[in-house]
């Protein structure tokens, strides 16, 4: 081969543009077709087109792209024989004279004749990072040997060893569970194509390297065309066995011999989990049985660490491993109309273009020839054919084309062709509707019993009666869930999720959730005493709004480039990354159950985390009844997890947990300081808390009086008082006093109490008996204190936990009522003197709490002080309880620290990198 100054020289770059070079094309494939376009689009001149022969009456793709454009077309089974020129193969390749030679994905061995006879000489496309991988399986070898980077050469063609000179390279990132079909899709075929046609223009130019290949490091792998090459050798750790499973996934596809039959293994990835049921299968010279179990089966390495395999090949037939075994149940053909018929027949043609046969029912895609890159274009033509998005793994699932047409119109028509999501639902017909919902554990993607067989009981608050039991979460349960989370995370699809895709799955949800809002919103009324109305408004709508709003985020979190002292003579760059934290826990209280879920959720799964949530014990169904809509929306197994359960056993557990790197908490300081406490002492985790409030609503004599009796009773009263941000403490200015007062016990008497599903009431039950029991004993504490008890005070004369309205005055800053929450229907009203500004704000910041706070006044400059002097995270001016999903919630003091909702909730379960570059 000549020197790379003397190709250069040899070529002038005075040659037009518009036709740089006459070119010849030795290759196979579509990624050769690909190349040939554009070379062609780049305006040179291809001569020829050497490919394969027919394989049966199948034509290479590149072959019929350069016969449709009148590009002479070569098809050579040979070029050599016993390493010698066939004399006619030479005379027709050189009957076209071409200046260069191409040879992407060139799978013949080409004699140096051929490769020396253009002036400049030959380029081949070589699917590793030479000197690395040479042969022709090296994309196969780098997944094998579990190297962390891969990519391509183009370099100067020698005779057949890939040892020439380097003309370029590209590197990428090996994903841990990278398949050959997924590195080459993503970065082998875009990228290789680009690059090539950067090659010829830096040949064309006269600027294109040649580097010679360096000898260290450099290895030779035999090609994998025998089959004892691809067997597999269960003597060595899982990621070994994992690496060489996934190398060879497609083609050729690993082996053993299973139950004394030969099978081939693919879809593996590295197991984490905690397994379910199973069952063993015998594999020969393993030292620990396969297991087939839920997801798959399940392999051991000598390590004792395991690798999942997906899918299986038996008798040259694909099926899920997890159904290996199992008499698979018949399911009954799809009956195509009339349209679906004319799509059907169109995927034939399609069918037909790539494997150049007719095609009946019967045909089976592999069988007849077809490879990966097929199937990467059958999923391409499907989507602009048919309008239907279909996965790779639904054509290897799916081989024949009647199979694969019933996949595409049950895709078409809304269904999945995955294995139906089913429960053991609970029924029953409530608010003019049937509803159904989850009693168990969700772990994994999967709805299942407790490990401790003990239950909660969920009341009916309006009624008093059992609604079910539903199954408490122990440590052994917490212990799976977070290893369901933490295997999602680093091993699953959420962790190496585009951040767009993962808000398109968010999205989705939300609209789920927005389609059931009122299963949902009558789940949460049975369950907590919710009122309907305001249930489908708030907790619900609130809810769908706030998963849209952090959808929206997904794709929008990001770091900066910091300016730092360079170390001269040299450069510095500084940038920092924002990270998702990892497996996040989350506690949530039972006054808003949905949306308090949804508050700390949407933020966690939007900033990439995955999630181990306890619902309150209470009050856990619409939690429950989410996660199967989580199921429903496609979010990855293990992404979600719900365990209803007790604070001290589940909620401790999960404080606890080595692996849980983030705990949302939203309950009582009381618990809070537990909390705090637990997540120093297990890790440091980090922590966000919205814990109790005391707040103050301050009315000044200069307001809306009107208004400010609306917003008293609504600071108050609203989700009867279960509220964390409720009006803890009303103080009114002397000269309304009275009159306020008056206002507020004929509001009270006009409230309408009674069942919470009637579209008409306007005050439910308390959620449950314990906390009405101290809210009774809270108005006892203040009679006794001196407080003048108004209005209300006593339970209702009817089934339920029914509370009246209670209005308190003449309430002393000492007394209890004064200064501890109620988290109930019972307003506290203090007087204050006229024009006493200073002296009520120091009255009010007097607390512990420091949640929110309110202020009701025309005069601006008033308003703008007192919201100003108010120690707590939120204020309310002229109105209450007004939150938004882009406004950030969170207290001060004893209420706690960090933020819901807003783009500083995502600060919450994020982490910051920070990487300095020199150059």
């Amino acid at each position: 081969m000549l020197a790379c100054a003397q190709i250069y020289r040899r070529f002038s770059t005075s040659q037009s543009v518009l036709d740089r070079m006459r070119v010849a094309i030795i290759g196979q494939s579509t990624f050769a077709g690909e190349v040939y376009k554009q070379l062609v689009k780049d305006g040179h001149k291809v001569v020829g087109v050497f490919t394969i022969p027919d394989q049966g009456a199948r034509e290479d793709p590149l072959a019929t792209m350069a016969a449709a454009d009148g590009v002479k077309v070569f098809k050579f089974k040979s070029w050599r024989k016993k390493g010698v020129a066939l004399p006619e193969v030479l005379e027709q390749y050189q009957s076209i004279d071409p200046e260069l030679n191409v040879m992407p994905f060139c799978s013949q061995f080409i004699p140096m004749e051929v490769i020396n006879h253009p002036k400049n000489k030959s380029i081949c496309y070589h699917p590793s990072i030479l000197p690395r991988h040479r042969g022709a399986s090296s994309i196969n070898w780098t997944l094998m040997c579990g190297d962390k980077k891969g990519g391509f050469s183009i370099f100067w063609a020698d005779d057949g060893l890939d040892t020439g000179p380097i003309l370029l390279q590209r590197e990428v990132d090996v994903d841990p569970n990278d398949t050959v079909d997924t590195l080459y899709n993503r970065f082998m075929y875009p990228e290789g194509i680009k690059a090539m046609a950067e090659a010829v223009r830096l040949v064309s130019d006269g600027k294109a390297p040649c580097l010679p290949q360096p000898t260290e490091g450099a290895t030779y792998d035999p090609m994998l065309n025998k089959k004892d090459l691809c067997k597999i050798n269960w003597d060595q750790p899982a990621e070994n066995l994992h690496n060489f499973i996934r190398g060879l996934d497609s083609s050729p596809g690993a082996w053993t011999v299973m139950d004394g039959q030969e099978v081939k293994l693919f879809g593996s990835k590295m197991f984490s989990g905690v397994v379910g049921e199973s069952r063993e299968v015998e594999i020969e010279s393993i030292a620990k049985p396969g297991l087939i179990h839920k997801d798959g089966l399940l392999l051991t390495g000598t390590d004792g660490k395991k690798v999942n395999v997906s899918r299986i090949s038996v008798d040259g037939k694909m099926m899920n491993a997890a159904k290996y075994g199992s008499a698979s149940e018949a399911s009954e053909a799809v009956e195509l109309n009339d349209e679906e018929k004319t799509v059907a027949e169109a995927l034939r043609e399609t069918w037909k273009a790539i494997l150049n046969i007719d095609v009946a029912d019967d045909t089976d895609f592999f069988k007849a020839g077809a490879g990966s890159m097929d199937v990467v274009r059958l999923v391409e033509e499907t989507k602009e054919k048919a309008g239907v998005t279909l996965e790779n793994e639904d054509v290897y699932m799916a081989t024949t084309f009647q199979e694969f047409i019933q996949v595409m119109v049950i895709v078409r028509r809304g269904g999945d062709t995955k294995p139906k999501f089913e429960y053991n639902a609970f029924k029953m017909h409530v608010n003019n509707m049937d509803l159904a919902f989850p009693t168990q554990l969700f772990i994994d993607g999967q709805f299942v019993d407790a490990t401790s067989g003990k239950f909660l009981h969920s009341i009916n608050p309006a009624t008093e009666e059992l609604i079910c039991d539903v199954h408490s979460a122990g440590k052994e349960d917490v212990d799976k869930a977070v290893a369901a989370a933490k295997k999602a995370f680093y091993q699953g699809p959420w962790g190496t999720m585009n951040a767009r895709d993962r808000a398109t799955l968010i999205f989705k949800l939300a609209d789920l959730m927005d389609q059931h809002k009122e299963e949902l919103a009558t789940i949460e009324t049975i369950d907590s005493g919710a009122v309907y109305t305001l249930a489908l408004k708030t907790h619900v709508g609130m809810s769908v709004d706030t998963w849209r709003y952090f959808a929206g985020w997904c794709d929008k979190i990001h770091g900066h480039t910091i300016p730092i002292n360079n170390a001269r003579p040299n450069h510095n760059l500084t940038i920092t990354k924002k990270e998702p934290i990892g497996v996040c826990g989350l506690v949530t209280p039972w006054n808003y159950p949905l949306m308090m879920l949804s508050w700390k959720m949407a933020a966690c799964l939007a900033a990439g985390n995955t999630v181990v949530i306890k619902p309150a014990q209470v009050s856990p169904l619409t939690a429950l009844k989410f996660a199967e809509l989580s199921a429903h929306a496609g979010i990855p197994p293990g992404v979600i997890n719900v365990l209803p359960g007790t604070g001290s056993v589940c909620g401790q557990a999960i404080a606890d947990h080595p692996d849980v790197r983030k705990l949302g908490f939203t309950g009582s300081t009381e618990i809070g300081k537990v909390i705090m406490k637990s997540c120093a002492m297990s890790n440091l985790k980090k922590a966000s808390l919205e814990l109790g409030g005391k707040s103050p609503f301050i009315i000044f004599s200069d307001c809306d009086l009107d208004k400010a009796v609306r917003m008293g009773m609504s600071s108050v009263f609203f989700n009867k008082g279960e509220n964390c941000i409720a009006a803890g403490r009303l103080f009114v200015e002397e000269a309304i006093h009275d009159e306020f007062v008056r206002r507020i016990i004929e509001e009270c008497k006009k409230m309408v109490i009674g069942d919470p599903l009637n579209r008409g009431t306007a005050h439910g039950p308390q959620n449950h008996k314990a906390h009405f029991d101290k809210l009774l004993e809270y108005i006892d504490i203040g009679v006794k204190e001196g407080a003048t008890l108004v209005y209300g005070g006593k339970k209702v004369d009817r089934p339920g936990f029914f509370l009246h309205p209670t209005v308190f005055t003449n309430v002393d800053d000492h007394m209890f009522i004064a200064k501890e929450e109620s988290f109930g229907p019972i307003m506290v009203i203090s007087k204050f003197a006229n024009g006493e500004v200073e002296e009520v704000v120091a009255r009010a910041n007097d607390t512990e709490y420091g949640l929110a706070s309110g202020v009701m006044t025309k005069d601006l400059s008033k308003a703008l002080l007192v919201s100003e002097k108010l120690d707590a995270g939120t204020c309310f001016v002229n109105t209450y309880n007004k939150t938004d999903v882009a406004a950030p919630f969170g207290g001060f003091k004893q209420s706690g620290f960090g933020k819901d909702l807003g783009e500083d909730a995502l600060r919450e379960y994020l982490k910051t990198k920070t990487i300095t570059f020199e150059y």
